[in-house]
Formats: structure tokens, sequence, C-alpha cells
């Protein structure tokens, strides 16, 4: 406990010094640029030419973008570029009219007349440089990130203080023991990093490319060779920033020791579900293309993550089913060893038709249907004989299960009903017949009695029949 507070105390003390220190520097900067001369003329011709270029900002953005809504058929990388170019439109007169005004001092007075001058230019031409270099980072964020911090690092290279801000930085840091943590060894790092992970990242996209493009791999060990690439590639660059930067990994044992109990505890579901994608990707059971039902969602695999499987359905849904659920439960694989499906539907018919006859019809039907296979040809068979018809199966095969099974159930069906409309086949339907017997008489119900002398209505006998819906 002494040690912390003693360390704490130790970090405000530098901290307070090196903003001392700091201050009286920018002080003495500030004091000697208001002196008369030459020093404070280029300081006024700094901020005019700064006032200068933000209206002629403001009037050229407008003629820029004017002449581009007259434009038409212009790509939309050609707009974004436009986009780019109107704002940062005052950095780039300010770099222009700071280089032709600097370059007119040095040919009439003395070169260190123009110095301060020539230094706004620079830092106006490397922030535009920055500006536009920066869009190669596609994340807007890290984007912001890497255009500030490089306008602050020029800023300060060019100003030629980047030394003293360094040791500043450096002064700022913690100790505990032997270990010795800066605010300046935590900036290296995320720099060194930052430059790693994304040379990781340009390698893996590369890498992973190539591996889809291997028509030998399977779709399921493709994922899995790419997984396993990325984790290497950005695990490797993580521990070499942390290394190079000088950092003593085994400093950090009792954080890992820490991180082992949290994933045993609260990371347990999604430990379960990253081992269990694992699984799924070595045992080929699943892979990107399937067609697969899982309760009641019925789809493809559109891809195979480290947590979850996405299953897109034929409705344009998008599915995410945790990688557990498709090891734990019951999953239909339609195209696990092949892509073809056999599909059944059932239809009866009047006990007055020919079951040849109409077996024969049904299996022609069936064949006039598309996506139905000719060379696995379908079979129509007599699976009963029912209350009201004779019942049969009819079952065919398709091969692009993909397209949807519904459909092509319906495309079967009206298939039948044409054929068996052409060919005066009836199907039948329940019908219930009553017949009334004897005379009929006033009937009482609740509290009223049957009138003295009348004879109770005889019962009704009920006759069930199954007539027919035929189409002759």
């Amino acid at each position: 406990m002494e040690n912390t507070t003693e360390t704490g105390a130790k970090f405000g003390l530098d901290l307070l010094d090196a903003i001392r220190t700091s201050a009286g520097t920018i002080q003495s900067f500030l004091v000697s640029l208001l002196q008369p001369g030459w020093r404070l003329y280029q300081v006024l011709i700094i901020i005019g030419l700064a006032v200068l270029c933000y209206g002629l900002h403001k009037f050229s953005g407008h003629l820029l973008q004017n002449w581009v809504r007259s434009r038409e058929g212009w790509k939309a990388w050609q707009l974004r570029m436009v986009v780019q170019i109107r704002r940062r439109l005052g950095l780039l007169w300010y770099a222009l009219l700071g280089w032709s005004i600097w370059l007119v001092m040095q040919e009439v007075t003395w070169p260190s007349r123009s110095y301060l001058i020539g230094l706004a230019a620079t830092l106006a031409t490397a922030w535009a440089f920055i500006g536009f270099s920066a869009r190669l980072v596609r994340n807007r964020f890290l984007r912001r990130v890497v255009t500030w911090g490089l306008w602050i690092y020029v800023t300060l290279f060019y100003l030629n203080i980047s030394d003293e801000v360094s040791v500043f930085l450096d002064r700022l840091a913690i100790s505990v023991g032997d270990f010795r943590l800066s605010i300046l060894t935590l900036i290296v790092a995320a720099v060194v990093i930052g430059v790693l992970f994304t040379l990781a990242r340009l390698v893996s996209n590369t890498t992973a490319a190539t591996i889809r493009k291997n028509e030998d791999i399977s779709p399921s060990m493709q994922v899995l060779a790419v997984k396993g690439v990325q984790i290497g590639l950005y695990g490797f660059a993580f521990f070499a920033g942390i290394k190079a930067v000088g950092i003593d990994l085994t400093g950090l044992a009792v954080l890992t020791g820490a991180i082992g109990v949290g994933l045993g505890f609260g990371l347990q579901k999604v430990i379960s579900n990253l081992v269990s994608g694992v699984i799924i990707l070595l045992d080929k059971s699943i892979k990107p293309g399937d067609v697969i039902s899982l309760g009641d969602t019925f789809g493809w695999i559109q891809t195979l993550g480290a947590r979850y499987a996405s299953v897109v359905t034929r409705d344009g849904k998008e599915y995410l089913i945790p990688n557990e659920d498709l090891i734990t439960g019951q999953v239909v694989n339609w195209s696990h060893s092949n892509d073809f499906v056999r599909l059944d539907i059932y239809f009866g018919t009047s006990y007055e038709d020919d079951p040849h006859q109409v077996r024969r019809l049904a299996i022609e039907a069936a064949k006039s249907a598309d996506r139905v296979l000719s060379h696995r040809p379908p079979v129509c068979h007599v699976v009963g004989f029912g209350d009201s018809s004779v019942d049969y199966i009819l079952r065919f095969w398709i091969k692009d299960p993909t397209g949807g099974l519904t459909n092509i159930r319906g495309n079967v069906y009206l298939a039948l009903w044409d054929i068996f409309k052409e060919n005066n086949i009836s199907i039948p339907f329940p019908q219930r017949e009553v017949r009334m017997l004897g005379g009929t008489t006033k009937q009482h119900f609740g509290d009223e009695a049957a009138a003295p002398g009348t004879t109770p209505e005889a019962p009704a006998a009920t006759d069930d029949t199954a007539p027919s819906t035929s189409f002759g």
C-alpha cells in the first residue's frame, strides 16, 4: 500500500514539473514571436494568409460543387475523390500560396526572413497529404485516430520539439517494482501494434483469397484454414508489438491467469460456441452452401463464423444460429453427402377410378414439372384404402433444394390437377347425408314438455357416404 502511494505521489510531482517546464518554453516562444521585426511580420503574413485561404475555400468549394452537379455519368469513386478535395481546399490553397510567397521572399530578401512562412507551408502540405492518405483506412474511427496522430507527430517534428515532447511523455510513468510503464511506451506500443496489425490484415486477406480459389480444398477446410491464419497472424502481431517496445511478457502472467478464470465462468458460452465451430469445420458435417433445417428454420448456410452460422431462408431472412445448437441439436442436412432430395406428396382418388391409370397419370404429371429429375424417375404407390378414397403417395427427386421445396410441391400438385381433369379422374371429399324417416312433429326443448297425445318424432337415420367431385 505504501509503495502504491509513493508511486502515485511521484507520478503527480513529475507531471506538475513537466507541465511547468512546457509552459515556460511555450511562454518564451510566444514572447519571441511578438518582438518587433521580421519574425512578427512573418506571423502576421501567416495569419493573413490563413484568413484569405478560408475565403478561397468557401468560394472555390461552391464553384466546384456546382461544376460537379452539372456533370453526369461519374462513378462513385470519382465523386468521393471530389468530396475529399473540396473538404481540403483550404489546406491546398494555403500550401500553394504559402510556397509562392516563400519563393518570392527567398529571392528578394534574406532566407531567414521567410523561415516561418516556409514552415507553415510545409505543415499545410504535410497535413493535406496525410488527409488524403488516411482514406486508405476503411474504419471511420481508426481513420480519425490515424489522421490526428500523424498531424500531431508531423507538427512536432517540423517544429523540432519532438525530442522534448518524448522526454515529457516518458516522465509520465508508473513504476511497480522493476516494472515501469510510461505514456510514451503506451503510445509507441499502440503505433507498433497498429502497424503490425495492418500488415497482418493485408497478408491475411491475400492468403484467404488464395485459399478460397483452391478448389481442391473443401469449403469447411477453407474456412478453418482462413481462421487459423488470421488467429496466428494477429496473435504474432500483438506479441511482437509488445516485445518490440520492451514490455516484459512475464509481467502479464497474473493477467493471463485472471483471463483464464474469466473464460471459465463469464465466457463459457462464447468458448463453447468457438469450440463447436472448430469441431463443425473439422468433421465437415456442415459447410457453406449446405441446405439445412433446424426446427422451423429451413435455408442454406451462408457463412460459418467463430461464434455462429449464418442461415439464409427463402424469404430473405438471415438467422444467426449459435454453433453449439448445431452440435447438440438435431440438424437435417439436405445436401450433406450429395444434393439429391426426395419429396413425397399424398393424394386420393375415387374408388370408381382405375388405380393403375391413376398411378401412370401421376408419374406423367411429376415428370412434366420443372426441376424434377428424369434420371431418377418418379414413382407412385397405393398406400391404403381410406373411408372415402384410395390413397396414393407420389415420390420424385430434385437436385436444387436451395430453390425451395414448397414451390416444387405446388407445381406437381397443379400438374396432377390438370392431368386428372383431362382424364376424368375424380378427387373425393367426405360428405354426410342425413335421411329423415317417418313424419315430422314439433319437438320441445328446455322446460316445455311434449303435448299429450302426440307421438315423438322418429329418429333420423344417418348414412355416411363419400360422393366424389368429378371432373367428368
